[in-house]
């Protein structure tokens, strides 16, 4: 007797098949996947784990993970580029317990800092304050293995900043002229600034600018938006903000001077393994820090994170020529 084959039994068989070669394919691609992932963990994934060629001539230029670092890097790339150098990038790293290791194995060749910050974190005894102070000290902490281009007039320091009417109420110049009116001083900063030697203790023993507890104000933003804002606002008087937030030419707020180097500098600075260092490569890096002010740093910053959001590179590739650094040094 012949058997006859339905529509329905047709139409079943063809589902069944295409059933059975997708779970294939899905066999095949999780294979696949495993063998990535065993392969991935007897290697390393992480960019910056394995050593990079000390000796050869390319340069790698990284940058920490916020704006002003990927702004700057950007910057140093550009001009390294402009002045001969094959650059490659490796930016958004992450801290600086990520970045130096790996400009001491040569997997970054250059990357910005900020004088006060490293030599800390090279020399956790160091007490520097002052410019000077800091770039002598940081001289002899960088050891034999790493190296710095000429530091950057321009600074990302801490700062006691105020309203415009308060310095013109108070005729304030300076952190010292805040001292007479302490006690009416409501102060917004990170919590740990009330305890760090740089925070309060420092304000008190170097300008006898005695906060009381009461008036303290933990905001825990880093001196960004809701530090501007509750100190624009009138929530707090006086606030710990970085010297290039946009924030205080956009609400033209006043940065207190700082006489007495209560926060250590912060000058931007290119850090390099000294393997990378040369003349040119200094040459080239140093021209572009002289041009960085902390003006400049403030429009940079506005740059990126302003309203226009222009991204980093672009923003560095528009100062660089707008500075005159689009053609070699002659």
């Amino acid at each position: 007797m012949k058997t006859s084959i339905t529509p329905d039994a047709a139409r079943h068989g063809r589902s069944a098949l295409r059933l059975a070669l997708r779970a294939t394919r899905f066999l095949v691609a999780a294979a696949a996947l495993a063998v990535a992932m065993i392969l991935s963990a007897c290697g390393n994934s992480d960019p910056l784990a394995s050593k990079g060629d000390c000796a050869g001539e390319g340069l790698i230029v990284g940058s920490a993970n916020f704006p002003e670092s990927e702004t700057v890097a950007n910057i140093y790339a550009e001009v390294l580029r402009v002045n001969g150098f094959k650059v490659d990038t490796k930016l958004n790293i992450g801290s600086r317990e990520a970045y130096v290791p790996a400009v001491r194995e040569c997997a970054i060749s250059v990357i910005p800092e900020y004088t006060g910050n490293l030599l800390q974190y090279l020399d956790k005894n160091a007490t520097a304050t002052s410019a000077a102070e800091v770039d002598s000290a940081l001289a002899t902490a960088l050891g034999a293995d790493l190296a710095i281009g000429t530091p950057a007039p321009g600074e990302d320091s801490d700062a006691v900043v105020v309203t415009r009417a308060t310095a013109d109420r108070w005729n304030l110049k300076s952190i010292a002229d805040l001292a007479a009116h302490a006690a009416e001083v409501k102060f917004g900063a990170p919590a740990e600034f009330q305890e760090r030697a740089g925070g309060l203790p420092g304000l008190k023993k170097n300008y006898n600018l005695d906060i009381a507890a009461n008036n303290f104000v933990p905001i825990a933003d880093g001196g960004g938006p809701a530090t501007v804002r509750a100190l624009v606002d009138g929530q707090v008087t006086a606030a710990d903000i970085f010297t290039t937030s946009p924030a205080i030419t956009q609400n033209n707020l006043v940065v207190l001077e700082d006489p007495k180097h209560n926060f250590p500098a912060q000058n931007v600075v290119p850090l390099l393994n000294a393997a990378k260092k040369s003349d040119k490569v200094l040459a080239a890096l140093n021209v572009a820090s002289a041009k960085l002010t902390t003006a400049e740093l403030i429009k940079l910053n506005e740059a990126v994170s302003g309203a226009s959001k222009t991204e980093p590179k672009a923003a560095a590739v528009a100062w660089v020529n707008a500075q005159g650094l689009n053609t070699p040094i002659g």
